[in-house]
């Protein structure tokens, strides 16, 4: 299903950028150990030089984590949450970590010394957080169905948009442009806010409980699931390009634009499912975790995607047919 005319062009030349074809070869998956229960969101950094980039993990352990990118080594462990921790995600500098936690707080977190530098406290479960653009601000969404922004050098006086808008809990939000903000909450729909006027610029229904709300990696595209069904939102125009039905509930997806493969993970089974973007069958499974898959995320040069699992384990998994990371 199709809507718009959206400004997103994928490539279709039959040829990655990550030098191979469009089918990534099957290969065996590293797996990071670390975390004692459910790993309940995974978000890559942007690339910060050549082969350095990160990837932060938030778990019900209350202990998110900080890997090397590449080869998932583990990095360090940010410690001070008192519950489970549901999302987490690094600034563009990777300079700065954030997390939303059930202890009724968010922290902002100095990613090189491991210190909590702000307790961001709420009324309520706090289940989701992101970086403005530039890391100056922090936006924070949960069980109260407030979305409000945070100034972090004036952090005490928090803003709230859209106030008695949000119906359901806020599940997940997107700062994609510094005038933007997209929040995904339990009464099925996407809300799209101009942070200026702090006024609804469009939304967006579904019909099913959103899973899950990312921007990709480029910047220019949003992913969403619910239900059983992915969608495909251009970041700028706001408009949906594409949707897509799967026999499976589906609480993350990833896509892949330059090999136009979207990858899923849910709740109903333990695999990961690779689907055409274009014919929107479904192309190969891959079988590792033992518990649902909550979160799938593509690194940010392509070359690899993270999973993070109700079995308390990430795995990355090799998405080019070159030698990569500690596949060699």
């Amino acid at each position: 299903m199709n809507s718009g005319s959206p400004t997103v062009n994928l490539p279709n030349d039959g040829q990655s950028s990550n030098g191979g074809p469009i089918q990534a070869p099957r290969v065996v998956p590293l797996t990071c150990h670390g975390h004692s229960r459910p790993v309940t969101h995974l978000s890559f950094s942007p690339m910060l030089a050549d082969d350095e980039y990160y990837l932060i993990s938030a778990c019900k352990d209350n202990n998110p984590m900080l890997r090397d990118g590449i080869t998932g080594d583990w990095i360090g462990t940010f410690l001070g949450h008192k519950g489970a921790v549901w999302q987490a995600r690094l600034s563009n500098d990777a300079a700065l970590a954030a997390t939303a936690s059930a202890d009724f707080s968010a922290k902002i977190w100095d990613t090189f010394t491991g210190e909590c530098l702000q307790t961001l406290q709420h009324n309520h479960i706090v289940r989701a957080v992101t970086f403005s653009p530039n890391p100056t601000h922090v936006a924070t969404g949960g069980q109260e169905k407030k979305l409000r922004v945070y100034d972090l050098a004036h952090s005490e006086t928090p803003m709230e948009i859209g106030a008695q808008t949000h119906t359901g809990t806020i599940k997940s939000i997107v700062w994609s442009d510094p005038n933007t903000i997209l929040s995904a909450s339990d009464d099925r729909k996407l809300r799209w806010w101009d942070t200026r006027s702090r006024e609804l610029a469009t939304k967006f229904d579904v019909d099913e409980l959103i899973g899950s709300c990312e921007l990709s990696p480029e910047g220019n595209l949003i992913s969403a699931t619910a239900g059983k069904t992915v969608y495909f939102f251009d970041a700028q125009s706001r408009q949906l390009i594409k949707s897509i039905s799967t026999a499976y509930e589906v609480s993350s997806v990833a896509l892949h634009q330059q090999t136009r493969r979207f990858i899923t993970g849910g709740s109903s089974d333990t695999w990961v499912r690779v689907y055409d973007y274009d014919t929107e069958t479904e192309l190969e499974v891959y079988k590792g975790h033992h518990g649902s898959i909550w979160s799938v995320s593509f690194s940010p040069d392509g070359k690899l995607y993270a999973t993070g699992s109700e079995d308390g384990t990430i795995k990355l998994w090799k998405y080019t047919n070159q030698p990569y990371g500690l596949w060699k």
